[in-house]
Order: C-alpha cells, then sequence, then structure tokens
C-alpha cells in the first residue's frame, strides 16, 4: 500500500466516496470564504490591544500570525482527530466582544481578557473530555436542531448580501435594495454571483472557488485600468502598498514577533485575582455564547453534510468540540480571541468535502498564508461573501425536515431560524428555540415529553440574559 492509499485509509475515502480532488476543492473553497478573518480580526482586536514600540500596522501583523497559528492547531485536531471537513478559527462576535465590551468599554487590561479566554478554553477541554458537552447539545429540542441549518442559511444569505451591497441600511425601513448603478461593489458582485449560481446550476465543481477569484480578479483589473478608484473595488491599503513598495517588499514587510503577546498572556495570569467578580463574568460570558455558537454551527453545518444521525445528533460530536476547545486554549497564549467552527465550512461541504483531509487543506493553506498575510488583504471581502449567499440559499433546504403542521415544531424551529440573522447570532437563534419549546409543549398539555434537561438548558439562557441585559443597562456596573 503507498502513502497516496495509506492517507486515503486513515480519513475514510471510501467509506465517504469521496477523493483526492474533491477533497482538496472542498478545503481551498473553505479557506477562501473565510481567509477574511486574516486581516478582519486583527483589524478588531487592535482596537483594543497596544503593543509597546510597535505601530499599528505591526500590531495588525502580529496579530494576524497569532490568528493563522491559532487556527492551524485548532484545524490539525479537527482533521486528524476529529475527521471531520470543518474550519475553525477565531470567531466573529466574539474577537468584538473581547476588544470593544471587554477591554475598552468594561476596562478589563487585553492581557487579563487573554487570561479570561485561555480558562474558557480549559473549561471546554475538561467538560469535552468528560462527556459534558455532547451531553448539554444532546438536550437541544428536535426542531431546533432540524432549524439550525437553515437558521444559518438565512444569517449566511444575509450576511452575504450585505458585504455585497446588495442590501443596504436605510431610515425608514431598516434595510432595502443597494443601487447597483451607484455602487460598482454591488454591480460586479451581482456579476460574480450570477456566474456562480450559473456554473453551480450546470453541475460544475469548484463554481464558488470560479466565482471568487474570477470576482476577486476583476475587480482587481478595474482599478489598475482606473476605471475605478483604489479602495472601492480593491482594498486600499493593499493596492497602495503594492503600488509605493512592490510586490516583495509587501511581502518581506511583514512582522513575526508574536512574544509581545505572549508575555502579555503570562502577565494576565498574574491579573486573575485582583478582581475576581470581573474575571469570573468575563469567562462566564465568553464561555456561554462561545458554547452554543460553537454547537450551533457544527449542527448546522453537519445537516447541510449529511453527518447528523435520526435523532439530529452528531456522533461523536465530542471530538470536533476538542478541536476548538484546543485552538482557543492555544490561542489564548499566544494573543487571540475563542477559536470557534466557522459556518463557511459548509461552502466546502458543499463542493463536496466530507473528511478531515479536506480541514488539512484548509490549515496548509492557512500555514501557507504565514508567509503572504499582505497578500490576504488583498483579497475583497465582497467576493470572497459570494459564497455565503450561494451557500446560504443552499442550506434553506432545511426547512423540509420540520413538521410545519406541529405548533411546537413551528414555532421553536421558527423562532431558531428567524431569530439567527435578525441578531446576527447563531446562539441567540438557539436560545430562542429552547426556551420556547418546554413553553409550548407546557400549553399544549406534553409536559412529559420535556426532560429535566430541557427545562434545565431553558432557564440557564432566560438566567444569562438577565444578567446580560443588567449589565448593558448599567444596572451592574464593575
Amino acid at each position: 500500500m503507498g502513502a497516496s492509499d495509506t492517507i486515503a485509509d486513515y480519513f475514510g475515502f471510501d467509506e465517504h466516496e469521496t477523493d483526492y480532488r474533491t477533497e482538496t476543492l472542498a478545503g481551498v473553497t473553505t479557506f477562501l470564504a473565510m481567509a477574511y478573518i486574516i486581516v478582519v480580526n486583527p483589524a478588531i482586536l487592535a482596537e483594543a490591544i497596544t503593543i509597546d514600540g510597535y505601530t499599528d500596522a505591526q500590531t495588525r501583523d502580529v496579530l494576524a500570525i497569532a490568528t493563522i497559528l491559532a487556527s492551524v492547531l485548532a484545524i490539525g485536531v479537527m482533521a486528524f482527530w476529529a475527521n471531520r471537513p470543518f474550519g475553525l478559527a477565531p470567531g466573529m462576535g466574539l474577537n468584538a466582544f473581547f476588544a470593544f465590551t471587554v477591554v475598552i468599554i468594561l476596562g478589563v487590561p487585553w492581557e487579563l481578557a487573554l487570561a479570561a479566554v485561555f480558562v474558557e478554553g480549559i473549561i471546554f477541554i475538561a467538560l469535552t473530555a468528560v462527556g459534558a458537552r455532547k451531553y448539554v447539545i444532546e438536550l437541544f429540542p428536535e426542531p431546533v436542531k432540524f432549524a439550525v441549518g437553515a437558521g444559518i442559511g438565512v444569517f449566511l444569505l444575509f450576511l452575504g448580501l450585505q458585504e455585497m451591497q446588495v442590501v443596504v441600511g436605510y431610515e425608514a425601513t431598516l434595510l432595502t435594495l443597494g443601487n447597483v448603478l451607484e455602487s460598482p461593489v454591488a454591480a460586479l458582485s451581482l456579476a460574480g454571483l450570477g456566474l456562480t449560481f450559473f456554473l453551480y446550476a450546470r453541475g460544475i465543481r469548484g463554481s464558488i472557488i470560479i466565482g471568487i477569484l474570477t470576482t476577486a480578479i476583476a475587480g482587481w483589473l478595474l482599478t489598475v485600468l482606473d476605471v475605478v478608484s483604489p479602495g472601492t473595488l480593491a482594498p486600499a491599503p493593499a493596492y497602495e502598498q503594492v503600488t509605493n513598495d512592490g510586490l516583495v517588499s509587501m511581502l518581506l514587510s511583514v512582522e513575526y514577533d508574536i512574544t509581545p503577546l505572549i508575555s502579555g498572556f503570562i502577565d494576565g495570569l498574574g491579573m486573575m485575582t485582583d478582581d475576581p467578580l470581573v474575571f469570573a463574568l468575563v469567562v462566564f460570558t465568553f464561555f456561554f455564547v462561545d458554547f452554543f455558537d460553537t454547537a450551533g454551527t457544527l449542527i448546522g453545518v453537519s445537516q447541510i453534510g449529511g453527518f447528523l444521525d435520526e435523532e439530529g445528533d452528531l456522533p461523536e460530536i465530542e471530538r470536533p468540540l476538542m478541536a476548538d476547545a484546543v485552538g482557543t486554549t492555544f490561542g489564548a497564549m499566544i494573543g487571540t480571541s475563542t477559536v470557534t467552527t466557522y459556518i463557511e465550512s459548509s461552502t466546502g461541504i458543499e463542493e463536496g468535502g466530507r473528511t478531515g483531509f479536506a480541514a488539512l487543506i484548509v490549515g496548509v493553506f492557512f500555514l501557507l498564508a504565514l508567509f503572504f498575510v499582505p497578500l490576504m488583504r488583498a483579497i475583497p471581502q465582497y467576493a470572497t461573501y459570494i459564497a455565503l449567499v450561494v451557500v446560504g440559499i443552499i442550506m434553506l433546504r432545511g426547512v423540509a425536515d420540520i413538521d410545519w403542521q406541529d405548533p411546537v415544531w413551528a414555532i421553536s424551529a421558527g423562532l431558531t431560524i428567524t431569530i439567527m440573522p435578525l441578531t446576527a447570532s447563531i446562539a441567540n437563534g438557539l436560545a430562542a428555540g429552547i426556551i420556547s419549546y418546554p413553553v409550548i409543549k407546557a400549553a399544549i398539555g406534553e409536559t412529559r415529553d420535556v426532560t429535566p434537561g430541557q427545562w434545565v438548558l431553558a432557564l440557564s439562557f432566560i438566567g444569562y440574559f438577565v444578567v446580560y441585559f443588567a449589565v448593558e443597562a448599567g444596572q451592574i456596573t464593575f
């Protein structure tokens, strides 16, 4: 048996009816769909993290390196231990909570915030090892499990259309259609989206990659040819750096020394006892939101891949859960916020990814990105979000698994699906479904169908929101 056959056997290609080409294509697709995090995560964290002697650009560079390294380790665990085609990286939303709420608004030092993320990761590792996380996730009501995929689909669709400026803010109705005659981004995005839909409908493998790359290249060509101004279709910082310094100089300009971030984390460990209440509440919030965001994402992307069993559970879910736990713990040690499974993994799954080899490809590309961090800034975000729109629509097929004639299913599933995009939070969507399920069951006299664990889960969400809104309203201060 050759090396190629050994690898294929290790990842179970025959069992999952896949091959190298399909898995590689899936991995590249997932990477392109989530590569924006290499630029966006440092931009958000740099609002809160300052390093003595480092310029803003250098701080963003080292945060990008930390983002990549944390992602690579977590993806490695996902590929080799869990054997699932899911990509991981520092999570959006939690990075904003880290920077703006915890550090800037509450005034918690960024070093201490990293220590809180580290403690959260340790708790996750322990709970995953004993099966506690798996137990809680399996408590999710059936209608919620089957609604998560469609909810994430609407969420992805909404995010993509906003980034592409096809949907824009409007005072009278909150949202309206963007004007493609006034917005080059909207016009080019729609053209790229149309091409991607055409290729997908024709059954052409790699349709999402082709759509992303074609749109990105077109944006750069229109910029280089002076059809549009820099910053309109090609990211201005990347365009200006290439123009002024040249490609080689741009690639060699990266700051790789992350030791100040590691030192900051170590300092944060020493601050944990300064104000135990604040520290405990920060850990609790990171833990609670990340727990349910990750759970919802895993169930949602697993549904589109056909990985769920008849009860809507993911077999051996503790393995992929361990990947985000390890990634979170390691990421905090080197200077980044909570690592989680990415909903963009669904793009690769739609391209046929079924094993950890697809995740391995994602990890390899993240590793290569270490040497091309400036080039990551050159990928227009509107181009990558084409993938989210395509996959978001595809994931809506999950609504067919819901019994809409049953009021319990209709209400809990309907709330799960709609609350996710309206609040831009997977956890909030889960909360709506989980809280409503036992209440509606009680309303129709079927309380015996609700387990004690489901009641506890619903009450836990209610307790969380009471604390959250009290802090937001200033009724609880630090």
